[in-house]
């Protein structure tokens, strides 16, 4: 098979396409440039897309022997993630850009791209698992749970997954830095890009000021009572604990953390920990990684990136919403992110939380 192989500049991306050349497909290494102003350096281990980075993915290329292309894709990454980051922001919801970068960018530009232009697929550093069935392509966790990243892929259709590679997903971290190193790769001991790749500094919350400006407002307890003041709601997530800058405290110096976000009314609701605990959420945005389950199904449900997956059982409603409930609370749900579905290690499709809130257990159990 003819494969565009997505090469970061980054150790896993350069062994997925090391292996993908040892399995016999005609590779092609395209690194993709994400930024307007790419930077020279890394400032850290934060961020990715910089000249250094590209220069990395070029000599790995080269030491591979394979052709190697930079395609522009800024604009639309600005457009579709980080435009799309800070309007999810301003709306008072937490959004998580790795979902929509592998959804608009990875998995709709590139490979769009590559479909158009002859290729057979695209292969990716993520480490994630493509299982053949009778049934068609599933996708699964990695054997490594430290470094399974299924939840960012949770967004891809069945269309995407026929033509998706992910060489990595049988493979621990450290083995992919030990394979680098014997290949000959400069990037084998190169750290790895976390956190949100064009926040280089990790302050959201500053990044955020720095373009929607001050937007300043109460920081209200759940009777309304004011007990400090914020430079702009877009700042806070539910569930957040630290940087509230809280100037009235309890009688019984509870620990409080932001339980709403109302960015219509400037106003962030700050409440004890009892309050956090959700059980029933409900999501829209659906996309599923094979056929639409039908009826209420028992599944594994993640809602964070490395979060714990918890059971539940969930279905759609007749307006085309998820609705799923936990079988115990979980805490530091908030609109915005992205609930993830599993049978197994199997994933089943995700959806965008628009709401969570406590069922009503009593009433249902009587």
């Amino acid at each position: 098979m003819r494969i565009v192989a997505a090469m970061s500049g980054g150790v896993d991306s350069a062994v997925a396409a090391a292996r993908m050349l040892d399995a016999g497909h005609d590779v092609v290494g395209v690194h993709l440039a994400l930024s307007q102003s790419a930077a020279t350096l890394r400032e850290s281990a934060r961020g990715c897309c910089t000249i250094e980075d590209a220069g990395d993915a070029r000599r790995v290329a080269d030491r591979l022997g394979i052709p190697f292309y930079v395609w522009d894709m800024a604009e639309r990454f600005r457009a579709d993630v980080v435009d799309d980051f800070v309007s999810e922001y301003q709306a008072g919801r937490t959004p998580n850009p790795c979902l929509r970068c592998n959804e608009r960018i990875k998995f709709a530009g590139l490979l769009d791209k590559a479909l158009a232009l002859g290729f057979d697929g695209v292969a990716t550093g993520h480490y994630a698992q493509i299982v053949e069935t009778p049934q068609g392509r599933e996708l699964h966790r990695a054997v490594d749970p430290a470094k399974d990243q299924s939840y960012v892929l949770g967004v891809l259709t069945a269309d995407q997954l026929a033509a998706a590679h992910f060489p990595l997903g049988d493979t621990t971290k450290p083995q992919i830095r030990a394979e680098a190193a014997e290949r000959g790769f400069a990037v084998a001991k190169k750290p790895d890009s976390h956190d949100i790749c064009f926040i280089a500094d990790g302050d959201t919350r500053g990044w955020l000021t720095e373009r929607l400006g001050e937007q300043p407002g109460p920081i209200v307890d759940t009777d309304g009572e004011v007990v400090g003041e914020h430079a702009g709601a877009y700042g806070y997530t539910v569930g957040q604990r630290r940087g509230l800058g809280l100037k009235v405290p309890r009688a019984d110096h509870a620990k409080r953390y932001v339980v709403g976000v109302e960015p219509q009314r400037r106003t962030v609701v700050v409440g004890t920990a009892d309050l956090l605990g959700v059980d029933l959420i409900e999501a829209d945005r659906l996309r599923w990684c094979g056929a639409a389950p039908e009826g209420e199904q028992a599944y594994g449900v993640q809602l964070r990136a490395h979060g714990e997956e918890l059971p539940g059982r969930a279905r759609v409603d007749e307006q085309g919403r998820l609705v799923v409930r936990l079988a115990e609370r979980t805490r530091g749900v908030a609109p915005g992110q992205s609930v993830v579905l599993y049978a197994g290690t199997r994933v089943v499709g995700s959806g965008t939380i628009t709401g969570a809130r406590r069922a009503d257990r009593d009433a249902s159990e009587s």
